[in-house]
């Protein structure tokens, strides 16, 4: 007998990822495709309807429900809501709607952020707690968050999705998306210790990245900047990093004052360098939280399923959704 499976989709900025998903959080297959670039979204979506058609076509028969993962505010039944600028002509667009109509089954989308509680909750590292943060540190910051074992909607579309867009520093002159600046997705990303950087090699600070940088100086990415430059101990990526390091632990503190976690997850592609930032981190939070009672910390660990995340996320949203738990 075939098994069981929900289709999860995780629509990132360079890739496209696409997997089938048992009840059990088990994956039967998956496939990445890169994200077309150039293309219009209608161009895109079309695609994108045909790489879930030949997949779905490669298991030998359709899933129960068919997941999406998406950033920004998204509604469920529609798809991106709002998210001025960042994506060319996503925001409104009717991926959902252009879903159920290819497949005649159950389709339903939500924040990337918020899919990585579900998929920690229940394939990863909150399987065994009721309170928990997660948080993905990447181009940008996502998040989601699980209280009291309900990870709730809002009628606005953004519960849970918006600590990237909390503001940790009014003064600082880097404009968000959402019109403030000095939030959580301005100083915290993986983006945001790149561009800090690169700002230092081009005032001319010594630094073992700076011969590549003025050679092309897109080639200064996080990994570099940890591998060539933090793991040999690179005065300028080392003091970037600590000064990113403590903006990250206050944005954790912010987080334990809104959810009061009991375990805070992080995912995403900074936490490949986890090991150069995130007992400094755990000391941070620890050390500047206001919980009873005092002197209590709140674990933070790093995701196990990182890779996964958006797709296992978006499959137990199915589940859960279709009432089949």
């Amino acid at each position: 007998m075939s098994t069981p499976y929900y289709l999860g989709i995780d629509w990132g900025g360079t890739r496209i990822k696409l997997g089938a998903v048992t009840g059990e959080a088990e994956f039967l297959d998956q496939e990445i495709f890169e994200s077309p670039q150039n293309a219009d979204i209608d161009g895109v979506v079309d695609g994108l309807l045909d790489w879930t058609d030949s997949f779905v076509k490669q298991i030998g028969f359709p899933p129960l429900g068919i997941g999406l993962g998406l950033t920004g505010p998204v509604d469920p039944e529609l798809g991106v809501v709002l998210l001025p600028g960042k994506v060319k002509g996503l925001e409104k667009y009717p991926i959902v709607p252009r879903f159920k109509e290819r497949f005649g089954l159950p389709t339903r989308a939500q924040n990337d952020g918020v899919l990585s509680i579900y998929a920690e909750k229940y394939a990863g590292q909150a399987k065994n707690v009721c309170w928990a943060v997660s948080v993905t540190i990447g181009t940008g910051v996502g998040s989601g968050v699980m209280l009291d074992g309900k990870i709730l909607d809002d009628p606005h579309f953004m519960f849970g999705s918006q600590l990237s867009h909390l503001v940790l520093d009014a003064s600082n002159d880097q404009l968000c998306l959402t019109g403030a600046r000095g939030t959580g997705e301005m100083l915290c990303s993986a983006t945001a210790l790149v561009l800090a950087v690169r700002s230092g090699l081009q005032r001319g600070i010594p630094s073992t990245l700076t011969e590549p940088y003025f050679a092309d100086p897109q080639s200064i990415d996080f990994r570099m900047i940890i591998e060539d430059g933090v793991a040999k101990q690179d005065r300028l990526c080392c003091d970037e990093l600590s000064r990113w390091t403590r903006k990250v632990g206050w944005l954790l503190v912010n987080a334990v004052h809104a959810y009061s976690p009991e375990m805070i997850v992080l995912s995403g592609g900074a936490t490949l360098a986890s090991n150069y930032f995130l007992a400094d981190v755990q000391e941070h939070v620890n050390t500047h939280i206001f919980r009873y009672p005092p002197g209590q910390g709140v674990p933070i660990v790093v995701s196990e399923i990182a890779e996964h995340a958006g797709v296992l996320g978006a499959a137990m949203m199915m589940k859960v959704y279709l009432g089949n738990l």
